[in-house]
């Protein structure tokens, strides 16, 4: 620890002594750690379960996803209304000048910053529910990166212009969680409708955040500029992530329906089920089973 901290210290300067000695902030090698231990996870879980029966988790997940829909409303209302008391520049806000308002957001960001640790829970139910299409190289990288920039964040940057990606994503999981803890009951799946939207809201998060630090960088103040150019290229990354999610998810999706309804294949048209072609895949498997 006192050696990495040496390296890092040398590399990126003083860390803020605001939170020396919190919870995981001390040292980097505890959320090296825990990310090292996610990958090994996402690469030996699946090969763990293939032979296994998937566990439903369905009380549990609500409860998980209730969970973090109320952390993050926690997390938004407290950034909002510390941004409100500190006085916060839209265009540029150093790490300094907030007075307790500054605090206020260094506690809240704390918690974004374990909630990044909790997160890593997403990607264990997949595995345990067999949804392995869903740990996609996006996701992994999303969660994997998340929680380290953020121990990074948190050290050295952990007040001013860095609230404003971290109020918006907690806004964004406030709806996202929500979907995910209503999907987990059966009855509820036929009202969810919004699961398109909630991506393209990630995708405005992320042109809006790279917007608002884009002006840190044209009106600077005395927040560091690299920081400025990281988050910036990450955000840039997230984009083409997310928008090739997107395109795979919904535009082709969307494609390939077109193409069976004008073709006259699919069994389902208008939301309502064709009886027949129903009937007669019932009886080719009964065949099929027979022999």
């Amino acid at each position: 620890d006192k050696t990495i901290n040496s390296y890092l210290d040398v590399w990126l300067g003083p860390r803020d002594p605001r939170v020396k000695g919190w919870l995981l902030l001390e040292n980097y090698s505890p959320t090296f750690i825990f990310s090292m231990l996610y990958l090994l996870i996402v690469w030996l879980g699946p090969k763990y379960m293939r032979n296994k029966q998937p566990f439903s988790c369905r009380g549990i997940l609500v409860v998980y996803n209730l969970g973090l829909t109320l952390l993050s409303l926690y997390m938004f209302y407290e950034l909002v209304t510390g941004v409100w008391e500190g006085g916060y520049n839209f265009f540029c806000q150093d790490t300094h000048s907030g007075g307790e308002a500054d605090m206020k957001i260094i506690r809240v960001l704390w918690w974004y910053y374990f909630s990044k640790l909790i997160e890593f829970m997403d990607t264990f139910f997949f595995i345990l529910r067999k949804n392995n299409h869903q740990i996609t190289v996006l996701h992994v990288y999303h969660h994997a990166t998340m929680l380290n920039i953020w121990w990074f964040v948190m050290n050295w940057v952990p007040c001013g212009h860095s609230y404003f990606g971290a109020t918006l994503n907690s806004f964004i999981h406030v709806l996202m969680y929500s979907y995910y803890g209503l999907s987990a009951v059966p009855a509820m799946r036929p009202y969810l409708w919004w699961k398109k939207y909630i991506t393209q809201g990630q995708l405005t998060q992320f042109v809006l955040t790279i917007f608002q630090t884009s002006c840190g960088v044209v009106w600077p103040c005395a927040f560091p500029q690299g920081w400025l150019y990281f988050q910036i290229s990450y955000m840039i990354s997230l984009i083409i992530l997310f928008t090739n999610f997107y395109i795979q998810t919904y535009n082709k999706k969307a494609s390939s329906r077109r193409k069976e309804y004008q073709n006259g294949s699919t069994a389902t048209v208008n939301g309502y089920t064709n009886s027949f072609s129903s009937l007669e895949n019932n009886v080719k498997q009964r065949k099929q089973r027979k022999d």
